[in-house]
């Protein structure tokens, strides 16, 4: 797999180590931009556990059984290998606070891998940590430029850890933030990224996941409790 790294302007860069669209691979806590792309194979509803699986065919990293692997930028935790690819557990917390419970099979996910401590961080932490899902209000394409405006579901809790020339993850993909408005977020995407994740395949009123800046986050915490 190559790495992805993205105009500091213009698309950001991750800090997961692989990120490519195929179906659906990452690890909790990780730096780096997205390392594959493929699709989902089935999502099979079992009482209050889904069952995901997603194929990897091309995939140059080699999951173990317990790994954590982002899918969509969501830390899910590998089930079960086999020929057809990885089968994930997902559990009702999941599904309510992401879009993992939107996909259905020949679905494009994005796939990324964890960093280790040896890794090279080529843009922000991103942990896999979903904050909230965004919804897609504008896609501006053409003239040698692909921009995306997201609003977060909860645009007041979201908004104020969202800067101009920020970090941001959009289903996994580490973006920088190009215009941050009152309840919604610009992010432009460079060529690289539109080959190499599902994101260009985003319209109007799609739902992403989206991941805010951890130190952003820890930050803002912090002086939220000081001053209680």
């Amino acid at each position: 797999g190559r790495e992805i790294i993205d105009d500091g302007n213009a698309g950001g860069s991750s800090l997961l180590s692989e990120v490519f669209a195929y179906e659906v691979l990452l690890r909790c806590e990780g730096a780096e931009l997205l390392k594959t792309e493929t699709e989902v194979d089935y999502v099979d509803p079992q009482g209050k556990i889904t069952d995901l699986l997603v194929r990897i065919d091309g995939w140059s990293h080699t999951p173990a059984l317990g790994d954590s692997i982002a899918v969509n930028g969501c830390c899910l935790t590998v089930a079960e290998i086999s020929r057809d690819g990885l089968r994930f557990d997902v559990i009702f917390q999941t599904l309510r606070v992401t879009t993992i419970g939107d996909l259905r099979p020949g679905d494009r996910v994005n796939l990324e891998h964890a960093a280790t401590p040896t890794t090279m961080l080529g843009g922000h932490i991103v942990q896999g940590h979903v904050d909230g899902v965004g919804i897609v209000r504008r896609v501006i394409a053409g003239a040698g430029e692909h921009r995306l405006v997201i609003q977060p579901a909860a645009a007041g809790d979201g908004m104020r850890l969202i800067v101009d020339k920020g970090s941001i993850a959009v289903s996994g993909v580490s973006l920088t933030v190009s215009n941050a408005a009152d309840d919604d977020v610009e992010v432009a995407l460079i060529p690289a990224t539109l080959a190499l994740t599902n994101l260009g395949a985003l319209r109007e009123g799609a739902r992403v996941n989206l991941e805010y800046d951890y130190i952003a986050k820890i930050v803002a915490n912090w002086l939220e409790r000081s001053r209680a």
